[in-house]
């Protein structure tokens, strides 16, 4: 069984095997698959743009007639040179046409299937598992180490150090996605353009504004004590498709901001003018519950919160199928605990 993991995927990445030219990659992170796919399609040919040298096919369709995916491979380009073959997998099965190819001697081609989170009896695992042609790659969101190479590898680009409380906090905050994660840290480092080092705030100010997804809702009735609309607005949010994950950030972004303002409120300032004066800006329709979460919670149990939900982001990025019901969680407790006080 050829099933690659940890560093053998690294090191086959690298130096792809050309005895080896199926590539299966699956998994639930589909933006490692798709970053994976791009570099093996990339070093595979040299022009991974010339439509004479690289093919792409549709699984689905493929699978009504699977010879036509040994047809391509078997296909010497007009002009000579290497050929790559990117095929996108659906909910069919075109697992014999892979069965023909893994006994055909493949010249000069490569075949590169991205697949989603395929079970490990699907046809088209089993069969790119079982050829000695053939890597079946999985592709799962990123554990801390990777995430720490990725975030040390896209602010070196830059020139940019982080500070020890940014990295804490970006590390909860990424994950679910390679590509998102990459494009999240992409953005950070334009925001702090011309800065020797990211800060904790440059993070909370730039990394995925979850504010944007209609999220506050959901933030406020939690913060509020609000546990059944916490509920409805959740099961909205879980319908309309929103990663879980974006959820958690929101709570985490209003609770950092609620923090800073309490310490403020603390030391002797009106809680309007802080609110009014804080970065970022609080929408005017957030102000009113804003105050109250304030009269509810100190800075200790903000700070507290902050602790939880960091938790409670790590523990939905380790456990992706379970990312719904812990997100939720997190935020019914703070909505308990909210509406107590109150």
């Amino acid at each position: 069984m050829v099933a690659l993991r940890g560093k053998e995927i690294d090191t086959f990445l690298a130096r792809p095997d050309p005895g080896r030219p199926i590539i299966l990659l699956y998994g639930p992170d589909a933006g490692l698959v798709r970053e994976r796919a791009d570099a093996l399609m990339a070093s595979a040919v040299d022009d991974p743009h010339d439509p004479f040298a690289t093919v792409r096919l549709d699984g689905d369709e493929l699978a009504a007639e699977p010879s036509r995916l040994v047809d391509e491979a078997m296909t010497i380009p007009m002009f000579g040179g290497r050929r790559a073959i990117r095929v996108r997998a659906g909910s069919k099965s075109f697992a014999s046409g892979v069965d023909t190819l893994a006994d055909s001697a493949l010249k000069d081609c490569r075949i590169v299937i991205e697949a989603g989170d395929i079970k490990p009896e699907s046809p088209l695992r089993k069969a790119c598992e079982r050829a000695k042609t053939a890597v079946a790659i999985g592709c799962y969101p990123d554990g801390e180490r990777d995430l720490a190479k990725l975030i040390d590898d896209e602010l070196r680009l830059s020139n940019l150090r982080i500070a020890a409380d940014a990295r804490a906090a970006l590390m909860t905050l990424l994950g679910g996605d390679r590509q998102a994660s990459r494009n999240e840290l992409r953005k950070l480092a334009l925001y702090a353009h011309g800065n020797a080092e990211v800060t904790l705030d440059d993070v909370m100010a730039s990394v995925s504004d979850a504010s944007e997804l209609k999220l506050d809702t959901i933030v406020d009735a939690a913060f509020g004590g609000r546990p059944a609309i916490v509920e409805t607005e959740f099961a909205k949010a879980m319908v309309a498709g929103t990663y879980p994950g974006l959820i958690i950030l929101a709570a985490q972004r209003h609770a950092a901001f609620l923090h800073k303002a309490s310490l403020a409120v603390e030391d002797g300032a009106p809680a309007s003018s802080v609110l009014e004066s804080g970065y970022p800006r609080l929408h005017f329709s957030r102000k009113g519950a804003a105050e109250n979460a304030l009269r509810s919670f100190p800075s200790t149990r903000l700070l507290a919160i902050i602790d939880q939900l960091a938790a409670a982001a790590l523990d939905a990025r380790k456990q992706a199928n379970l990312a719904a019901p812990i997100a939720q969680r997190a935020l019914l407790a703070i909505a308990v605990n909210a509406r107590r006080r109150s």
